[in-house]
Parts: C-alpha cells; sequence; structure tokens
C-alpha cells in the first residue's frame, strides 16, 4: 500500500513538472521561432551563418563543461535521493569550485587554439571579419556566464522546482522580444549588436538563478571547503563522461565547421534553420523528460529498481511518441513550413530539417539508459562504447565530403549513428541496472512499432491526397496528428496509462465548468 502510494505521489509529481515545463517550453518554441525568423531576415543569410559557426568555435571547448554538469546534476540529485544535507552542502560547493576552473579554461583555450582556428581555418568574407570577431570574444564571454551557472540550475532541477524555470522563460521570452525590436531600429552592425543583447541576457538570467538558489536551497550559500577526495570522485566521474561529451561536440559543432570549410556560410544558415526547429519540437520531448531524470536517479539511489525501470520504459515510450506526434505534421510539410515562415529559405533547409529530425525521433528513446548509467556512478563501460560509437560522426562524414559528397551526406551519417548508439546504449545498461529486453521490448519497441505502423501511412495518404496550399497544410496537419495521437492512445499506452489520462482530461473539464 505505501509502495502504491509512493508511485501515485511520484507519479503527480512528475505530471505536474511536466505541465510546467510545457508551458515553459511552448512559450520558449513560440519565441524562438519567431525570433529566428526575425533575426534571420534582420542579419541576412551570410551573418545569421557567421553567426551560428563562429559561436560554433567556443562550443566545441564546452565539452568539460558539458562533462562535469552532468556530474553535478548527478551527484546532487543522489545526496537528496539518500537525504544527506550535509553531504548535498559539500557536493554543492565543490561543483562550484570546479565550474570556476573550467570557466577559466575555456578563456584560456578561447583565446589560444580557438583564436589559431578562427584566423587559419574558418571561411569568412573579408568585410564581416571584425563582426565575425565581436562575436568570437562575445561567444566567450556567454559560454562562462552558463559555466558558473551550472550547478545552480543542477540545483533546481533536483529539487524538481520545474516551475522556477516556467518562471525564468517569461522574462527570457520578453527580452528575446526586446532584442528583436532593438535589431530593427538600430543604425550600427546588427551582429555586432544582436550578441552584445545576447550577452546582457545571459547575464541577467544568471544572477537571478543565484539569487533564487541562495534564498531557497540553504545549501547553496558558497564557502570555501575544499574536499580533495570529493573532487577526485566528481572529476573521475566527469573524466569518463567526458568522452560522450566530447564525441557529442563533434557531432554537432564539428558538423558545423565541416560544412563551412568544405561549402559556405549559406550552407551553415541552412543548418541553424534545421537545429532551430528541431530545438523546438525537441524540448517538448526534453520537458517530459527532464521532469522524469530526478526521479530515475533518486530511484536508484533508494535500491528501487522496479520503479526505476517503469521510469526508464516511460521516458523511452513517451518522450518518443512527444516527439513524434509533433514531428509529423513538419516531416510532410517541411516545405510550406519553412516558405511561411521564413521570407529567405536557405538552400537544403527542408531536407536538413526532416533527417534532424529523424535523428531526433530515433534518439529520443535511448536518452534515459545514459540517466540510468549516470545514476548507477560507473559509466566506464558505457562511455567508452556509446561515445566511441557517437565519434565515428565526423571522420565518416569527412570521408563522404572528400569523396564528393554534397552537404545532405553529413544528415545521414548522422541519422545511422545515432540508431547504431540506441543499441549500443541499451546493451550496456542493461545488466547494470539488472533491465529485461523483453520487457522493453513488449512496453516500448513494440508498441513504438505499431503506433508508427499504423499512423504514419495514413498520415503520408492525406498528404498525398491534398493540394499545396495553406489551408490543405492545416487540415492534414490536423488530420495526421490525429491519426498519430488516437493510435498512441489505443495502441501506444497500457490501460493504467489511458485511465490516469482520462482522469486528467475529466479533472481538468471539470475545473473549468466549476469555474465557467
Amino acid at each position: 500500500m505505501g509502495e502504491e502510494v509512493s508511485s501515485q505521489l511520484n507519479n503527480k509529481r512528475i505530471a505536474k513538472n511536466t505541465l510546467m515545463l510545457y508551458f515553459r517550453m511552448l512559450l520558449m518554441m513560440g519565441v524562438s521561432l519567431y525570433t529566428s525568423r526575425v533575426v534571420l531576415n534582420a542579419l541576412g543569410i551570410e551573418d545569421f551563418g557567421i553567426y551560428n559557426v563562429v559561436g560554433g568555435v567556443i562550443a566545441m571547448f564546452s565539452f568539460i563543461n558539458s562533462s562535469m554538469s552532468s556530474a553535478t546534476q548527478r551527484f546532487l540529485t543522489f545526496e537528496l535521493g539518500q537525504g544527506n544535507s550535509r553531504n548535498l552542502k559539500k557536493v554543492f560547493n565543490t561543483s562550484l569550485i570546479i565550474h570556476w576552473a573550467i570557466a577559466f579554461g575555456i578563456l584560456i583555450l578561447g583565446e589560444t587554439i580557438g583564436l589559431w582556428f578562427f584566423y587559419n581555418k574558418m571561411t569568412i568574407p573579408v568585410d564581416r571579419f571584425d563582426a565575425a570577431m565581436w562575436v568570437y570574444q562575445i561567444s566567450i564571454i556567454v559560454a562562462i556566464v552558463n559555466i558558473v551557472n551550472v550547478p545552480y540550475n543542477a540545483l533546481i532541477i533536483a529539487h524538481e522546482r520545474m516551475n522556477v524555470f516556467a518562471y525564468i522563460s517569461i522574462a527570457e521570452v520578453l527580452f528575446k522580444l526586446a532584442i528583436v525590436y532593438v535589431l530593427y531600429i538600430v543604425n550600427y552592425d546588427k551582429l555586432t549588436v544582436y550578441v552584445i543583447l545576447i550577452l546582457s541576457v545571459s547575464i541577467i538570467l544568471r544572477v537571478y538563478y543565484q539569487i533564487y538558489c541562495r534564498r531557497s536551497f540553504s545549501e547553496s550559500k558558497f564557502y570555501f571547503e575544499k574536499d580533495v577526495f570529493l573532487i577526485k570522485k566528481m572529476a573521475h566521474f566527469a573524466g569518463w563522461n567526458l568522452i560522450e561529451n566530447i564525441a557529442g561536440i563533434i557531432s554537432y559543432q564539428g558538423l558545423n565547421l565541416l560544412l563551412n570549410v568544405f561549402f559556405n556560410p549559406m550552407v551553415n544558415a541552412a543548418r541553424a534553420v534545421a537545429v532551430q526547429v528541431n530545438s523546438a519540437i525537441f524540448s517538448f520531448s526534453n520537458g517530459f523528460q527532464t521532469a522524469l531524470n530526478p526521479q530515475i536517479t533518486k530511484s536508484y539511489a533508494a535500491k528501487d529498481f522496479t520503479m526505476m525501470h517503469s521510469l526508464i520504459f516511460k521516458s523511452s515510450k513517451f518522450s518518443f511518441f512527444i516527439l513524434y506526434f509533433l514531428s509529423v505534421p513538419v516531416l510532410l510539410n517541411a516545405d510550406i513550413i519553412l516558405r511561411t515562415w521564413l521570407k529567405i529559405v536557405p538552400e537544403y533547409s527542408n531536407v536538413f530539417v526532416r533527417l534532424v529530425l529523424c535523428t531526433a525521433i530515433i534518439g529520443a528513446t535511448g536518452n534515459s539508459f545514459m540517466i540510468a548509467a549516470q545514476a548507477t556512478g560507473n559509466i566506464r563501460k558505457y562511455q567508452i562504447i556509446v561515445g566511441g560509437t557517437l565519434l565515428l560522426v565526423l571522420p565518416v562524414s569527412y570521408i563522404c565530403l572528400r569523396l564528393g559528397g554534397n552537404p545532405v551526406s553529413v544528415f545521414i551519417v548522422q541519422l545511422v549513428v545515432d540508431c547504431l548508439m540506441n543499441i549500443a546504449r541499451f546493451l550496456v545498461v542493461k545488466p547494470m541496472i539488472k533491465l529485461s529486453l523483453r520487457s522493453y521490448f513488449r512496453e516500448v519497441l513494440l508498441k513504438i512499432i505499431i503506433v508508427v505502423g499504423l499512423s504514419f501511412p495514413l498520415a503520408f495518404f492525406v498528404k498525398y491526397i491534398l493540394q499545396d496550399g495553406v489551408v490543405q497544410f492545416l487540415a492534414g496537419s490536423v488530420l495526421s496528428m490525429l491519426f498519430v495521437a488516437v493510435s498512441i492512445f489505443f495502441f501506444g499506452l497500457t490501460k493504467h496509462e489511458r485511465q490516469f489520462l482520462i482522469n486528467k482530461i475529466l479533472a481538468v473539464l471539470s475545473r473549468h465548468r466549476s469555474n465557467s
């Protein structure tokens, strides 16, 4: 009985946090898509491509921070799961010291190796070189600000205060809209102004995160205590975590730089558009997963493997369904969406969008395995195999381009490698947490196969019989999403999940009637 009550409380907490994260993501998605269009038009394709590829050079050096960020999140959540407040305080303070050290390291790397790459390897028009240098230097400062903010961000997620992100997102949305307005009225170089304003927003949000944490969590009040054992323990975890993060940075930013070397900033702009669409849609799937991640780690800390397996299944299945539900209309109608959204559509954008979304949909099923591996603290084998698989993306893409491949080829390589990586994730994590292949296939993969097999052919048929046009696009999108939703409800959900969803809908309708 106690376990059932605990499970119900966890489900309610997950549902509440997911709704708060979706509210946040909905705001950010709407403004992000709108501002991307306006910024692209205000800057022009060339400057938009320069901003994305030059900023990517600094992102290449952020792999150390990404690795340490995962370590911070894991250790904070684990200590909360065990209820050890003393260790929680030590972990936070240690992570803060480490992140300041990482920020200093990024500064050194950016002003040495990064500058060398900027001057010697990047394809930048001569007349835009000064503006590109502004982008580069300010990107270093933005990276430093974001790095030192990681422990505060991780603490909020560990405490599952997802409403805080929703509130901060409202402020962030207003700032971004203000930036768009300034771009249209300013007479100075728009690219330079844009990066300065982005930096200003990063600093404001960083200050707010710190103020909130200090007022809400006693463990966030910094004091200098050098715990050598804890530093080594977190560094060891982060060190192994470094492999997949390096591979991820190479896969994401490395391809961006590779496209710049072989082609021009116009292709980078097309990739930036595809990534923007993917980020907007993926944020919804990621919102659900972010709500579950602390629970997965806390379940492992409490040695509740039944709950942990259930959460992993839910994360894999629902992350896929949410992303698939939102992506189907885009996959079928990328051309008309881009023409309507953007006044200037960079070449290759429609193909890039489709391939990036397919990669994200497939990858969504495997992200929970990474959290499960991190929860155990024993990630050496996981990182070597999974990270090693991901590292294949850049050399294989380079070979394809050297052999005369077009820009599309690198996205196909990334899609294939992501499929292989998902298989590797499951095979490595399975024995670590005693996960059943039969259960995972029955609870997740089989349901995904049935849902896609039923809904996508119907959605494609509707797209095929309808002519191009805004009205036809809207009608087709509604029908395709309806096909997906019905398939998910009847074939993707368990009996208990269907009942839970029905009860939630009835509760919302009941509150609506009582208020009206």
